[in-house]
């Protein structure tokens, strides 16, 4: 018997309203502690300690953090495949990722340096990172092809909720440091941990036992773009819509602050308010495509369109070089960005190599290093080109809008997904 056919039947009635209501949940508290921690809290922190080098700080910071999330993404989902225990596979690295990566989170409030603030952080963004492929595994483990759109949909406007949402309580509280990183480490702790006992996974006890062998366990996380082609441009359109839109995102507060020319207090209002424009494009967004997607049964014109408004959005601060602009990106960019989101994790978990031995966790945690590795890169790159052009944020803004555009583009060659 393989690991394959050993899994659990997929969930349907109340047990499937309520797995998709909890993974909304779970991702909406995760997205808002990273949207709050790395948007405005981390750099407000960074920004204290050195005035005068934070943008090179918060590059090297985000750069750190992405290698080692980026190594543990792939890796915990490949041992999530493997796990047997009476709370079946993906379980354990949800709570015990959860109250690691909290504990840690809240020790970061405390730093006074910069290397022991890294330190904690990175504890913390590997725990976190340890625990997402598993919940996102949950989606190909548990739901019907036919119906991921709508669970993409629930979950994505979660995701994209959450990402405005944690960027209006950080905003407001990015005074109380301590208040804020407990506030965000005791809520998705609680959440994990109840969303793990709403949900109980049937035991993999029974399952085949599969031990590493190590070097086969290495090539494993190679999926030969040639032998899998959709798989690759996949990974290559998440990849390219998030270098663009972690260049503007990770840049956001100084932006306010050294293109639009708002001082600390006002900009860390504004990055709120902004968050809140935004999140009614989201969630409409978002549930509404989901929904449609699944309706038509198509994915990539979803992905396509949300891609090109993003793109749109990202004009808005080039043309009105003034809050009028980023008003207009914040309620533009949370259309596309919905729209791009609801539809990502169902057109994600169809393009996964076919195995009999059960690696989606595997397959799904390398599709994520598409979202870490740009965490590495885009900084970098927004730290180069404000370093070339002189201090110039629209540099940021026009390398964003050919990244988000060439997503678009990467999706339309995908023929296994409609």
């Amino acid at each position: 018997m393989t690991a394959a056919a050993a899994e659990p039947a997929y969930v349907l009635g109340r047990a499937r309203t309520r797995l998709q209501f909890s993974l909304m949940a779970n991702f909406f508290l995760l997205m808002a502690l990273y949207s709050g921690v790395l948007g405005v809290l981390l750099p407000n922190q960074i920004a204290i300690l050195d005035p005068d080098n934070k943008a090179n700080n918060l590059a090297l910071l985000f750069a750190i953090t992405s290698v080692f999330s980026t190594l543990a993404t792939p890796i915990a989902g490949a041992l999530s495949d493997r796990t047997r225990s009476r709370w079946g596979r993906r379980t354990p690295w949800i709570a015990v990722g959860s109250l690691v990566g909290s504990l840690a989170l809240f020790g970061v409030s405390w730093m006074t340096s910069l290397w022991s603030l890294m330190v904690l952080w990175v504890m913390a963004a590997v725990a976190y990172n340890s625990m997402q492929p598993a919940m996102t595994t949950l989606i190909a483990d548990r739901f019907a092809p036919e119906v991921r759109g709508g669970v993409s949909g629930i979950v994505g406007a979660g995701m994209t909720a959450g990402l405005t949402a944690g960027t209006v309580v950080a905003g407001y509280l990015a005074g109380q440091a301590t208040l804020a990183y407990g506030l965000f480490a005791a809520a998705i702790a609680v959440s994990c941990l109840a969303f793990v006992t709403l949900n109980r996974e049937p035991s993999s006890e029974t399952m085949p036992r599969r031990p590493i062998q190590w070097g086969e366990f290495v090539r494993g996380f190679w999926i030969s773009p040639r032998e899998h082609p959709d798989f690759a441009w996949a990974f290559l359109s998440r990849f390219t819509i998030y270098m663009g839109y972690q260049g503007v995102a990770a840049y956001l507060l100084y932006i306010l602050r050294d293109y639009i020319g708002l001082g600390d207090d006002a900009s860390n209002i504004a990055i709120a308010n902004m968050a809140v424009i935004t999140l009614v494009g989201l969630v409409a967004s978002a549930l509404i495509s989901g929904w449609w997607s699944d309706r038509i049964q198509r994915r990539k014109p979803f992905v396509v369109a949300g891609s090109l408004i993003m793109g749109c959005a990202m004009v808005m601060p080039l043309v009105f070089p003034s809050m009028t602009g980023m008003w207009a990106y914040a309620a533009i960019i949370g259309v596309g960005y919905g729209m791009f989101m609801s539809i990502d994790i169902a057109l994600m978990t169809q393009v996964l190599p076919q195995s009999a031995l059960g690696d989606e966790g595997r397959d799904l945690g390398v599709l994520t290093t598409a979202v870490n590795i740009p965490q590495i890169i885009s900084p970098v790159m927004a730290a180069t080109l404000l370093g070339l052009s002189g201090g110039d944020y629209r540099t940021i803004f026009w390398a964003a809008i050919l990244f988000v555009f060439g997503s678009a583009i990467c999706v339309v060659p995908i023929r296994g997904v409609r």
